[in-house]
């Protein structure tokens, strides 16, 4: 019975160990890639769009496209970001095209003056961060 509490004890040990390394997580508001990616969002301008990957950029985080559309999400309503002028690459709108999020999308870029065609915004509309 001890040997066998002793092997158990050295199998769960290195997960221990693994559990006290995790980073705490941190809630949205305090969590500093979040504000970066939202403050970069605010930046764009009306009747121009960036994409996912161009927000990452501009928010110092390269490569975490996702990211940006994660922090879009779950981003709080008292910000009222500028979610309709964030698009996919090659100005592509990512929402289904049946779904009500694209035809808000395409209703809030059209009211801003950017031309949308086929799921695509129009390249000029593309703002460089």
């Amino acid at each position: 019975m001890r040997a066998s509490r002793r092997n158990l004890h050295a199998l769960l040990s290195p997960l221990a160990k693994q559990r006290a390394r995790r980073p705490t997580r941190t809630a949205p508001d305090e969590n500093p890639d979040l504000q970066a990616l939202w403050h970069a969002v605010a930046m764009i301008p009306a009747g121009q769009v960036s994409t996912y990957g161009e927000v990452a950029r501009a928010a110092g985080l390269p490569g975490r496209a996702r990211q940006a559309g994660y922090a879009l999400r779950i981003s709080p309503a008292h910000l009222k970001l500028p979610w309709h002028r964030v698009v996919g690459a090659g100005g592509k709108i990512v929402f289904p095209q049946s779904s009500r999020h694209f035809r808000e999308q395409v209703r809030l870029l059209r009211a801003e003056g950017v031309a949308v065609k086929q799921g695509r915004v129009s390249p000029a509309a593309l703002a460089h961060l």
